[in-house]
């Protein structure tokens, strides 16, 4: 099945590629202009997915199938980093919550 003068998967490919750094973009852009470290937690896993994409649909218009396995572990190693990012924050928000340390009145 042909369009144009490639086929179906080559607009299909390019059009990811432009989608996917179209998203990286905007995530960059609310990394950097985050308004609270939440957000900018969020903005930066969303880059990491976006990596993880990008680094898929590569391995298609490559026909190379070890980007997979950069893909995979790109995406555990975020995974990691936003539990640790997630309990920072949390630990965080808690620790400025609490009334203060021994000894000291409310």
């Amino acid at each position: 099945m042909m369009f144009g003068d490639g086929s179906i998967l080559d607009w299909a490919l390019n059009f990811a590629f432009v989608a996917i750094m179209a998203g990286m973009a905007i995530a960059v852009i609310r990394l950097a202009h985050g308004p609270s470290m939440p957000d900018r937690v969020v903005a930066l896993d969303l880059i990491t997915v976006l990596a993880v994409a990008f680094c898929a649909v590569y391995a298609i218009a490559s026909d190379e199938a070890a980007f997979l396995d950069v893909a995979i572990a790109l995406a555990l190693v975020a995974f990691l980093a936003t539990v640790a990012f997630a309990r920072f924050v949390e630990q965080r928000s808690i620790n400025s919550e609490s009334p203060g340390e021994a000894g000291e009145q409310p």
